[in-house]
C-alpha cells in the first residue's frame, strides 16, 4: 500500500514539474512603456498643455486679487468701517472661489490623465494578446512586482516598438 502511494506521487510529480517547465513567463515593464511609448508621449504633451494654460489663467487671476487687496488696504481709511468690512468680505469671498477653481482644474488634469492612460492600457491589451499568443506565452506580470528576473525573458522594448507602430497618440478628451 505504501509503495503504491510513493509511486502515484511520483508520476504526479515528474507530471506536474514537467508541466510547469513548458509555462513561458515574461514581465514587462508597463511605466516606461506609459512614459517612452510615441502614445504615452502624446498624452503627457497634451496634459503639460492644459496644464500650462491653466496656470496661466490661474496667475493672471491672482495677480488681479492682489490688485483688488492693495486697493481696498489703500481705500482703508477713505472708505466706511461698514463698507471696508463689505469689500473684505467680497475679496474673501473671491479667493476662495479662486483657490476651488485651482483644486477643480488639477483634478479635473488628474482625471483625464487616469482617463488616457487607461484608453491607452486597453489598447495595449489586445497587442499583448496577440504577442502572447504568437510566442507561447503563459503568463505576463508587470516589472514593479518582479523582486529579480532574468533580463532575457523581460519584452518591454519589443511591446514598446509594438506599440509606437500601432498606437499612434490618445486623445485626452
Amino acid at each position: 500500500m505504501l509503495k503504491k502511494f510513493f509511486i502515484i506521487n511520483f508520476f504526479f510529480l515528474i507530471f506536474f514539474s514537467s508541466y510547469a517547465n513548458e509555462q513561458k513567463i515574461v514581465y514587462l515593464n508597463v511605466d516606461k512603456i506609459m512614459q517612452q511609448s510615441t502614445a504615452g508621449k502624446s498624452i503627457k504633451k497634451q496634459l503639460e498643455i492644459l496644464y500650462n494654460k491653466n496656470l496661466e489663467k490661474f496667475k493672471k487671476n491672482d495677480e488681479i486679487l492682489k490688485n483688488k487687496e492693495k486697493k481696498i488696504i489703500a481705500q482703508k481709511n477713505i472708505l466706511s468701517q461698514e463698507d471696508f468690512q463689505k469689500e473684505l468680505i467680497s475679496l474673501r469671498t473671491e479667493i476662495i472661489k479662486f483657490q476651488k477653481d485651482q483644486v477643480k482644474a488639477r483634478e479635473d488634469i488628474n482625471k483625464l490623465r487616469i482617463g488616457a492612460t487607461n484608453k491607452l492600457i486597453l489598447k495595449l491589451s489586445p497587442i499583448l494578446q496577440d504577442y502572447a499568443k504568437k510566442n507561447s506565452i503563459s503568463l505576463i506580470l508587470q516589472k514593479k512586482n518582479i523582486v529579480m528576473g532574468k533580463k532575457e525573458i523581460e519584452i518591454t522594448d519589443e511591446i514598446l516598438e509594438i506599440t509606437n507602430k500601432k498606437i499612434k497618440d490618445i486623445k485626452i478628451n
